[in-house]
Parts: C-alpha cells; structure tokens; sequence
C-alpha cells in the first residue's frame, strides 16, 4: 500500500538535524506498517520492538539511560546487531514502557546518529501526561486514515492522482464522472487501511462493512481500557452523540443534545480525551480571519468530526446504495458527509477552523491559513452553486481566496474560485 508519509519520512532520514521521531495517530491508522515498510525501503536492516508484547522489555529504560547497556540488551532480544548508519529501530507501543518516551531524549543527546521511529495506541494521552517529556528533543508526525489521493492511487489510477496534482483541469474534466464515482465509494469506505486493503483485494462492499464495524467496537473497547473510569460513561455519551451532532443544519457542538442541561464543564475532559486519542477531529471557530488564525480561535465554539468518513457511515449504518447513487434522500446529511470528507482531507495537511458572522447571517464552513493567506472554504455537496456567506465574507474582508468546493467541475470567476470535492486537498500544495 502507498503512503504519501513515506516520503517524509525520507526527508526526515536525510535531515542534518534528525532526533528520534515520534508518529501519532489514532488505533489502526497503519502506524505499524509504515514504519516497517520505510524501515525495508531506506535501510539495511530494521530492528522492530514491541513493548506491548514482550514482558521481557518492560524494564529496559527503568533502571538508568544507559545507551550501551540498552542497546545490548535490544540486540539480545532482536537477535540483531545495530548498526547506527544502516538499522532502523522502531519502539512499538512506546507508551507501555517505563520512561520510554523520556529515553529519547537521552538517544538524541547521547547517540544522535541511531535512527528511531516511535508510535503507540492512543499515544497523544500519553503524551498529555508524561510529565517527563522530552520536549524538544524529538520530531513529530501525524497519520491520518488514507486521503482520497491516495485510495485513488492505491484503486489503480495513479495516472488520475497525478492529473490532480499537477492541477492539469483540461484532461481532469474529461474524468469528472469516474472522479465523481470514485469519491463516492471512497464516502462509503474511508481510508482505514485495513478496510481499504479488503476492498482492493475482493471488492467486497459488504465485507467493507462488516470490518468497520469491527473498527467501531474495538475503540469503543478502549473507552473502557484505557480512559480514566470517571470519564468513560461521558465519553460514550459524546462518541453516540456524533452523528446527531453532524446531521444538525448547523454542525457547531452542542452540549445539550448529549443529554438535557449538559454543560461545558460535564464534557470538556472527555472530549478531550478523544481528541487526544485521535478519534475525532476538532475544528474551532476563529473570532475573525486574520493571521495567525489560532490566535483568535474560540475554544468553547466547535465542530467535531469523526476521524474516518468510512466509519462514520458505518455508525449510521449508511446503506452503500445512497452513498453510491446520486439521490436526494440524506437531504442535510448529505452536508454533514461532505464536510467530513473535506475535512478530513484537509486536517491531514493544516490545521482548519470555522467562521460565523456576528449575527449569524453567514458562516464559512473551514478557514486556514497558508503561504501567508487566510482561504475561505465553502462546501456544497452536489452541484448547487450558490455562495451566499462566500459572498458575505469576501465582500466584508475583501479576501481574493475565496474557494467553493463541490460536485462540479474546476471553474474561476471574478471573486471565487470553485475546486472539485476530489480535488479540495490540492490547495494545500
């Protein structure tokens, strides 16, 4: 399977000033593979440890920092011989050991040129608490589920992904329809790599299904495994709120659609621990669009999104005929789904938030910063082109950005420009 971090994890084997790389992502996003698989492209040989799965490791960093004594000890247990310029050494499920996220600090200090890769499940609370930290002495890197760029580029057209990127409309348009279709089933799959793979390998729609599912049960398992107790009933009671919370006309965040008379303080922590564990997606409203966009970001006014469009049409229990044909019965859901996806989309590359005017009269659904420009984002979910609250916050801020995503084709006009849904995440390039 290709993954466009891959090639950033080149980058970072190559840079005159690599420390110890920790990857962060929510259970099942592919953080195992591709460590092993950048492991088998770039080196030698790959050392993989498993702190999870070997009792014999749990004290390998208790005792001191010792990076002679730690090594021999990784050598005995791996049956490998570590060789600085030629072996990747991957730390799995770091957060189960001891002082493991603190032993990278003493690897970049004391034996910089080792190359370490390290990740965990639901290592973001790990790192929320670990008061011993190594700031600054690590690199960090996020992965998401697989983008639409690359399941199309994973479904056997690579010749359509490089199109897209190259941004080469002309031949683009005369694909419209089969890029349409395409992000259709991709609505219905996601990017889970695993249900991808199942689907690439038997086509298999209902197999797909059956598999999110299982997805879906086994982070509501780890509500229980791994959230503080006090915490987990109002972590099930956010999680099944979801997809209430997105089929709003509005999708900003309500307490009180938890439950009646649910408040701020009842929720924060256990919306916080989803966040922390990658399970949702938080996209904050800013107070104006001016730079630097989170310096005016309200933290109390929000939208959560699921981490996977694949699963959240599975918690609704979707069926895939609506998703895959072109029809009117999700009416504002229809809305939700596209805002997810793009999302999603663009979540992968930037950080993203919302704006609402003053007196409600308009609201741009995702606002972010890049090259030094605010681009608003409007998102429509078929072809309806109207851009009432474009027009508002273009005329209020006289931004030239203005950006419309949709089912139509790529088209520029006096004031916006409108990008295809299976093109939106090319603005970020």
């Amino acid at each position: 399977m290709n993954r466009l971090l891959i090639q950033e994890l080149v980058a970072w084997k190559n840079s005159k000033n690599r420390k110890p790389l920790i990857i962060q992502g929510a259970r099942q996003v592919g953080k195992t593979w591709l460590m092993k698989a950048f492991g088998k492209q770039e080196f030698e040989q790959v050392v993989y440890l498993n702190f999870e799965s070997s009792s014999r490791l749990k004290n390998l960093f208790a005792v001191d920092f010792n990076i002679e004594r730690i090594l021999s000890i990784i050598e005995i247990e791996s049956g490998q011989k570590v060789i600085p310029e030629t072996t990747l050494l991957i730390f799995d499920e770091i957060q189960e050991v001891e002082k493991g996220l603190t032993s990278l600090k003493y690897f970049q200090e004391q034996a910089p040129q080792y190359y370490i890769v390290a990740a965990g499940s639901l290592l973001g609370i790990s790192l929320q608490k670990n008061n011993s930290f190594p700031v600054g002495k690590v690199d960090f890197m996020k992965l998401y589920p697989l983008s639409f760029m690359e399941f199309l580029d994973n479904n056997g057209h690579q010749s359509l992904t490089k199109q897209l990127r190259n941004k080469n409309w002309e031949v683009i348009d005369a694909f419209h329809e089969k890029l349409t279709d395409q992000l259709r089933l991709y609505y219905f799959i996601g990017g889970m790599p695993e249900v991808v793979a199942i689907y690439l390998e038997n086509k298999n729609l209902e197999t797909v299904r059956t598999l999110q599912q299982k997805i879906i049960i086994g982070y509501e398992n780890d509500f229980a495994k791994y959230a503080p107790n006090t915490i987990v009933p109002k972590i099930k009671l956010v999680w099944n709120s979801l997809i209430s919370q997105l089929a709003k006309e509005n999708r900003k965040f309500i307490y009180g659609q938890i439950k009646k008379g649910a408040r701020a303080n009842d929720f924060e922590m256990a919306i916080n621990w989803m966040v922390d564990a990658g399970l949702v997606l938080k996209v904050n409203r800013i107070e104006k669009p001016t730079m630097p966009l989170n310096a005016y970001a309200d933290i109390d006014s929000f939208k959560l999104f699921l981490v996977d469009i694949g699963l959240l049409n599975a918690i609704g229990n979707l069926d895939k005929k609506i998703l895959l044909e072109k029809n009117n019965i999700l009416s504002e859901y229809k809305g939700a789904l596209t805002e997810q996806f793009v999302c999603q989309q663009l979540k992968i590359k930037t950080e993203i938030y919302y704006w609402v005017a003053p007196n409600a009269t308009a609201e741009i659904d995702f606002v972010l910063q890049f090259r030094n420009e605010v681009i608003p984002i409007e998102v429509k979910a078929e072809e309806n082109l109207k851009s009432k609250s474009l027009r508002v916050f273009v005329g209020k801020f006289e931004n030239i950005n203005a950006i419309r995503t949709s089912m139509s084709k790529f088209r520029r006009e006096d004031w916006l420009t409108n990008i295809p849904l299976y093109a939106i995440d090319g603005i970020i390039s």
